[in-house]
């Protein structure tokens, strides 16, 4: 094996920090992007955790991101790097990644996701409940804030649509209006 591919679905899609052979939009089946991870280390602190998307388990869905193809001789210390990055509740899974669904065609990757179980999971909650405390997160990385929109805006680059993200950009937007004005 000369490389392995790594899903990226967050951040990774427009802030990857690491080399890279090519990278390609792909997708995960049976899995679905939420902003349900905490985030005490990178867009929100211990005491106000912002929040970061993870994938959660949905038969029949499917999740679209950026797959990398990263050579193998490297791939122990760009690993080393990103389970530091990933720190915060994220594990390494192994995936079936999709590229071209006309084709059907697929390569096995891993990708990090923070499981329900882990010290960060926050959970589903309100989209308006979410967006407020993404409004008000800010943390060594930037405000949460600015993940969210770069999200959506990496997202509509590379034309994948993603409604949770997208209505959760809106409610945010509705919500820095409403500011403004008083």
């Amino acid at each position: 094996m000369s490389s392995v591919w790594l899903f990226g679905y967050g951040s990774l899609i427009w802030r990857p920090d690491f080399a890279y052979n090519r990278s390609r939009v792909a997708w995960v089946d049976g899995w679905v992007r939420r902003f349900w991870q905490g985030s005490h280390d990178h867009r929100g602190i211990p005491e106000a955790p912002g929040r970061v998307v993870t994938l959660i388990p949905a038969l029949g869905q499917r999740c679209g991101g950026l797959a990398y193809e990263i050579d193998v001789k490297q791939a122990e210390e760009i690993f080393a790097a990103l389970d530091y990055r990933e720190k915060n509740g994220y594990d390494r899974c192994d995936a079936t990644l999709f590229f071209d669904t006309a084709k059907m065609e697929s390569v096995q990757g891993i990708f990090y996701v923070a499981n329900e179980g882990n010290h960060a999971f926050l959970g589903d909650s309100s989209i308006r409940s979410i967006a407020e405390q993404i409004q008000t997160s800010c943390g060594p990385s930037g405000s949460n804030s600015e993940y969210l929109r770069l999200l959506a805006q990496a997202l509509r680059q590379y034309e994948i649509v993603d409604e949770h993200v997208f209505e959760l950009e809106r409610e945010l937007e509705s919500l820095e209006a409403g500011s403004s004005r008083t």
